[in-house]
């Protein structure tokens, strides 16, 4: 883990896939969006959604519960709460859609432990770290990990 991605420093956004929790670096976050229309990429990998025109600029979009090996299915009238979260990770722009936003999260270094085991197995697993809360777990994410940059 870096200092900037493990160790609670800063602020952390948190959002819910599937009803698990996360949370990225908010230096990393760009901004949080509406999907909107995302325009699809055919022969693009199975956890890229399409893209989108951002402001001129386009943006890949990742399909976050695809991307963290989740049941892709949605409750009917769930999609109100997506969002797409704008990731800057080193001036590569990649959103991806989650399924509500969190709150911001501050915490200390001592409060995070290792992935579960099994996940740091994998090089592509942006898992860092989890933090534990009265109501759960929260996984941290490493943004160049998760954007594959």
């Amino acid at each position: 883990m870096t200092d900037s991605q493990g160790n609670g420093q800063g602020t952390w956004l948190g959002f819910s896939l599937k009803g698990q929790r996360y949370a990225v670096p908010l230096a990393s976050v760009r901004e949080v969006i509406r999907p909107g229309d995302i325009t699809p990429v055919p022969g693009g990998p199975a956890d890229v959604l399409g893209i989108v025109n951002l402001r001129g600029q386009i943006v890949p979009v990742l399909d976050g519960r695809r991307r963290f090996g989740l049941d892709g299915h949605v409750e009917p009238g769930a999609e109100d709460t997506h969002r797409v979260i704008v990731f800057d990770d080193s001036g590569s722009i990649v959103g991806m859609l989650i399924d509500v936003i969190g709150d911001m999260l501050q915490f200390d270094a001592v409060d995070v432990d290792l992935p579960p085991p099994g996940r740091a197995d994998r090089r592509d697993d942006p898992v860092t770290g989890v933090i534990t809360r009265d109501d759960g777990f929260i996984a941290l994410i490493d943004v160049a990990r998760l954007c594959r940059s």
